[in-house]
């Protein structure tokens, strides 16, 4: 098993002859458009080389392995998740955006989740949304060990609700229906087993239940989570003040 720390941003630059006919920001850019549409089982360095027109060997030049590939295109992605700047916003607006902006990418690139915690995500454009992070957080008033724990509370919510919802996308279009002509034809199902489960039947009879639209449920109800963590970590903020010198 490959050790963790063995890292493309870890490893010192490869000596290297001759000149390649491909740079690297070509080769990565096929390979996101590759993984976009196969996911990383669909992704190797013979189908990325016959995409870009070139031999694998153009590939190695640039590129040891298809892991190393994978984590420059995770990089290059993060690239895409914008943070605010310290005191340009209000905290929970500031951490609000880049919440969202991080569930979009990973929505618009759904085979990062699987990657993220595979190897150290240290790259550039990560360790750049990684330090606004931190000042937007401390900005806010968190410190030590407690930014890393909002942080992480942050980024699981984000997560959690992209996994999910990359998911149930990914199922709807190998139907080839619409998700809610989906929910339709469950609909006789679900009846049928609220007759068992009489505290669900009667949820689905509650004003509201039935208009939920199954194309912006998702986006609702990780809105409402976003909020709610945000209410408390604010009234955590009050009732816990940071020291003052």
């Amino acid at each position: 098993m490959p050790d963790f720390t063995d890292s493309v941003w870890t490893r010192p630059a490869r000596p290297r002859t001759g000149q390649p006919t491909l740079s690297r920001e070509q080769i990565v850019r096929a390979a996101i458009e590759l993984l976009d549409t196969e996911g990383t089982a669909g992704l190797s360095m013979r189908r990325l080389g016959a995409r870009l027109g070139s031999g694998a060997t153009s590939l190695y030049w640039h590129v040891a392995t298809k892991d190393d590939l994978l984590e420059l295109a995770v990089d290059e992605v993060m690239g895409e998740v914008y943070v605010p700047e310290a005191g340009d916003t209000p905290w929970r607006v500031g951490v609000s955006v880049t919440a969202g902006g991080m569930r979009t990418m990973l929505l618009r690139h759904p085979w990062v989740i699987g990657l993220l915690g595979v190897r150290p995500t240290i790259g550039p454009n990560v360790m750049r949304m990684t330090n606004r992070t931190v000042a937007l957080l401390s900005a806010a008033g968190f410190h030590g060990p407690r930014l890393a724990h909002v942080h992480s509370l942050i980024t699981a919510h984000v997560i959690g609700s992209a996994t999910t919802e990359a998911a149930v996308a990914a199922a709807v279009r190998r139907s080839g229906l619409p998700a809610a002509q989906l929910q339709q034809k469950l609909e006789p199902l679900m009846d049928e087993l609220g007759e068992k489960h009489t505290d669900y039947a009667r949820w689905r009879q509650e004003d509201g239940v039935a208009d939920m639209d199954p194309e912006q449920v998702f986006t609702q109800s990780y809105m409402f989570g976003m909020e709610r963590i945000l209410d408390g970590l604010e009234l955590w903020l009050t009732s816990n003040p940071a020291p003052t010198d």
